[in-house]
């Protein structure tokens, strides 16, 4: 059985012509035979219409899946994914997963062969059908391509179908001067299309030309189905629970993406006399707001704070997930334990794994906020915040005593001297430990704080932020040696980096201790050679040859006053760069902690 190419452009172009009037405006696409349909006709797209539809390469399927999860989570539009059959779908599936746990609009189409070619040892060929399980919001089978009316109707409704699935609460704002995200906060999710096709692979290119040719780009389609949001009623139900309360809110990443979204947020939390802690990749660091605390890990730590009868709140709201630190859960399970009840606001699920859930308000942060500031609230005495903002001061004078040297001081500098309103993308492991260290509330500088949080692993970190580059411009990644190794391959994206019109910068800030420090934190640390055989994992990769291999500038400093200066050169010149830092691989934990 043959494909005809007429058919195929004509069914493909109203497939993608759908996904752009929908919104999407960027796919990355993996090299591949199966595949060629797809990626000819959307390369065939953009060529034609480049104001509205981008095409991205990377050869390596596992890099861009986090590629165009980078650029997804940093625009808040879905980005699409093109690979060919087989193993390339399965290394789509890391990234697949922690767009899931994430909310990251991911449209994931996989090319395939047809039926009547399955399970008969046809090369390249495994079972697709729902090859993502429970990690994707929607699956559709896709039928081979037919160029009747019917069958074009399909396409464009197929696309419709997975944009929807996507993002299902409308168009997000715009990333540009006015609207420049502080965080990653998304609702979205994962969808998957698998596509057989019959050969010839290649659809007719007249027959495209003539259909892209004549193609209207119109506006996205209006498939809002609105934003959870609370009535009066329920709103003076929430205020009298709270009145007179000692009121915590956890102010997890997904809080706000806008500064519109955190003013509300801020606004209800001196409404009701209420103290919050910041998790770094929530963005909330930015506002020099006193009742919003940064340092509440170094205050929890023994010895390190008030007596705990005074800190116990007796309601705790969280916005979003919970915090990196694992003190500040344990601090929450105590004070549930001592009888507070936790009131989850969130639009899609409570995201509980204390089971701790007193309330849960099916509501974003920001309708919450500003639903429940329309309602008049009394606060509780201001004693409770007053100790917890002197306990919290005492606790950065320590911390400023570590940020005269070693990782402190680099992180520190990095602040410092970050652009505002450029990107910052934590990798996991120390990295966003360091950065929920040293990073401190009242800086005033407007940046979007990213990370891949969903899952907690180091894959994919590099192609993640450089994705999130394509959106957002100056993009500072910090991270550290194993992370950067998982990823080496996003440096081949050098290329494609600079040929960008955005001209991004996008600086590596490499963490190299040589294996993997933050096992020396955990309870598996032991002197004993099973700990540094199997979870220090030493290295000894050189990376200045490993970047110059990729055509990427680096160098390597040794102190804070270095880098500073080799940080303002990297940001300054478009494409990639890497700036090293070589630290020890153990003691770690007394370094940030010790003071």
């Amino acid at each position: 059985m043959k494909a005809n190419p007429q058919a195929t452009a004509r069914f493909l172009t109203a497939f993608i012509d759908e996904l752009v009037r929908w919104g999407v405006r960027d796919v990355v696409v993996s090299p591949g035979s199966r595949s060629t349909p797809l990626a000819v006709t959307a390369f065939e797209w953009s060529v034609r219409h480049p104001e509205a539809f981008s095409v991205h390469l990377d050869v390596d399927e596992r890099g861009a899946g986090f590629l165009a999860l980078g650029m997804a989570k940093a625009s808040g539009r879905p980005t699409v994914l093109v690979c060919t059959s087989g193993t390339a779908v399965a290394n789509y599936y890391p990234a697949v997963m922690e767009a899931n746990v994430s909310r990251v609009p991911l449209i994931v189409l996989t090319g395939d062969r047809p039926g009547r070619l399955q399970n008969l040892g046809a090369p390249q060929t495994c079972d697709q059908l729902g090859a993502f399980g429970s990690h994707v919001r929607t699956f559709r089978q896709m039928p081979l391509p037919a160029d009747n009316a019917d069958s074009l109707l399909f396409a464009a409704q197929a696309a419709r179908e997975l944009v929807a699935s996507a993002l299902p609460f409308g168009e997000p704002a715009p990333v540009n001067a006015a609207h420049y995200p502080l965080s990653g906060a998304c609702v979205g999710a994962p969808v998957h299309a698998n596509f057989p096709f019959e050969e010839p692979l290649l659809p007719d290119l007249r027959l495209l030309d003539e259909i892209i040719e004549r193609q209207a780009v119109a506006p996205m389609a209006p498939y809002v189905v609105g934003q959870p949001t609370l009535s009066p009623d329920q709103a003076a139900d929430i205020a009298d629970a709270l009145s007179g309360k000692r009121v915590l809110v956890l102010l997890g990443e997904g809080t706000a993406r806008t500064d519109a979204e955190a003013e509300r947020v801020l606004a209800w939390i001196r409404h009701v006399g209420a103290l919050a802690f910041a998790d770094p990749l929530s963005g909330m660091r930015a506002f020099d707001e006193p009742r919003v605390l940064a340092s509440y890990d170094a205050v929890l730590k023994p010895g390190g704070g008030i007596p705990k009868g005074l800190l116990y709140p007796q309601v705790i709201v969280r916005f979003g997930r919970y915090p990196i630190s694992k003190r500040a859960t344990q601090f929450v399970a105590e004070a549930c334990a001592a009888g507070a009840t936790e009131v989850v606001v969130d639009p899609l699920e409570t995201r509980d794994f204390l089971s701790a859930t007193g309330l849960f308000v099916r509501s974003t942060p920001s309708a919450f906020a500003g639903a429940l500031c329309l309602v008049s609230a009394k606060r509780a005495a201001s004693t409770w915040t007053d100790a917890w903002i002197a306990a919290e001061a005492a606790a950065q004078e320590g911390i400023a005593q570590l940020m005269q040297a070693g990782e402190g001081a680099i992180v520190s500098a990095l602040v410092a001297n970050i652009p505002e309103e450029s990107c910052l993308f934590a990798g996991n492991s120390m990295s966003v430990r360091l950065l929920d260290t040293f990073y401190a509330r009242g800086r005033e500088k407007r940046l979007c704080m990213l990370g891949n949080r969903g899952l907690n692993g180091i894959d994919g970190t590099l192609s993640s932020a450089i994705g999130a580059a394509r959106c957002l411009g100056t993009t500072t990644v910090l991270l550290g040696d194993l992370a950067a190794l998982h990823d080496i391959n996003a440096l081949a994206l050098q290329r494609e980096v600079l040929g960008w019109e955005n001209r991004a910068s996008v600086v590596i800030v490499l963490f190299n201790n040589s294996g993997g420090a933050i096992f020396d934190m955990l309870p598996q640390s032991s002197d004993e050679a099973y700990f540094e055989r199997l979870f220090l994992t030493p290295q000894s990769v050189d990376f200045q040859q490993v970047a110059a291999g990729f055509g990427v500038p680096v160098c390597e400093v040794s102190d804070a006053g270095e880098f500073a200066t080799a940080y303002e050169r990297a940001l300054g010149v478009p494409g990639i760069s890497l700036i090293e830092i070589k630290t020890e691989l153990r003691g770690v934990q007394k370094r940030m902690y010790s003071a």
